[in-house]
């Protein structure tokens, strides 16, 4: 069952001798990539290869994937952050997060050779870091887990709903919302325009079926989505933030499908949620409730 939890601090992390980090410089499609490797002195036999969501790189927003590589290394768990061509300091063109299969791939190529003993590796991705895991996760055997944070299931409808439903349903009962109105401090028609144009994202389009004679409309990201972690055998660890609407609207999304619900119920997948968290795990306690739950659940199976 999902378990809630409020922030506490985590206490400090026993540093192991001899962690050090390297610069791993590898080739994909001809590009030079680059990352950092977080090696502890003696590394597990699962290592943990840290994918970046968004315009990022691989520091991360609020030093968050250099904070974490560096906690895991200090509980034994080898750990590589590295950028995506076009990003960071590596070379090429920038793309899509649904196109980053052939980095992974090099990305864990040589994370294996780097680290001699590693048998398998976990990935970890934020937002649609997550998104990329999981649509690259099921075409690797040595991937054996996931740990997915926020992922990204947005459409213009899904963003819509579960802005109405988390966003100006929680405005309508601040009573700053109602002091700012009775002030003349807030311009009504433009919030009024606002919120029409989300209400109809959300219940106006989209709604018609396919006629028998048209072509079958290609499958939303959420139902891809679906369909990559479905074909994905092994461990899944989903966190959620409760202050974030990338978060919500997953959650609203896997609530309405039968599928997605089938697949979250599974024996396979741990859930932990942290009520007050925003998208990135901006605070320090709650990079080190991050940082916790995935070295326990590492060392869990």
């Amino acid at each position: 069952m999902p378990q809630a939890h409020r922030a506490r601090p985590a206490g400090p992390l026993a540093a192991l001798p001899g962690y050090r980090e390297d610069v791993l410089g590898f080739s994909c499609g001809g590009e030079a990539l680059f990352g950092i490797l977080s090696v502890p002195a003696q590394a597990a036999r699962r290592a943990v290869l840290i994918v970046v969501g968004g315009p990022q790189y691989r520091v991360g927003s609020h030093r968050q994937f250099t904070t974490l590589a560096r906690g895991l290394a200090a509980q034994g768990i080898a750990a590589l952050r590295f950028d995506y061509r076009g990003m960071g300091d590596s070379h090429g063109a920038m793309r899509d997060f649904e196109v980053v299969g052939e980095d992974l791939r090099a990305a864990v190529d040589n994370l294996f050779k780097a680290v001699p003993g590693v048998e398998e590796v976990v990935i970890w991705g934020l937002c649609d870091g997550a998104s990329a895991a999981i649509f690259y996760a099921a075409d690797d055997a040595r991937v054996t887990g996931l740990v997915l944070l926020n992922p990204w299931v947005r459409t213009s409808g899904g963003h819509a709903k579960a802005t109405i439903k988390h966003y100006y349903r929680a405005r309508l009962f601040d009573p700053e919302l109602w002091k700012k109105i009775l002030r003349g401090q807030l311009n009504v028609g433009a919030a009024a325009g606002s919120f029409l144009r989300i209400a109809g994202a959300a219940f106006g389009k989209g709604k018609g079926g396919v006629s028998s004679g048209a072509a079958a409309a290609p499958a939303s990201l959420p139902e891809r989505m679906q369909a990559g972690l479905a074909r994905f055998r092994g461990k899944v660890l989903l966190i959620i933030s409760g202050a974030d609407l990338t978060a919500q609207e997953f959650l609203d999304t896997a609530a309405g499908s039968a599928q997605w619900q089938g697949l979250l119920a599974g024996p396979q997948v741990s859930r932990q949620t942290l009520v007050e968290a925003d998208h990135t795990f901006s605070r320090r306690v709650w990079k080190d409730q991050v940082l916790h739950w995935t070295g326990d659940w590492l060392r869990s199976w």
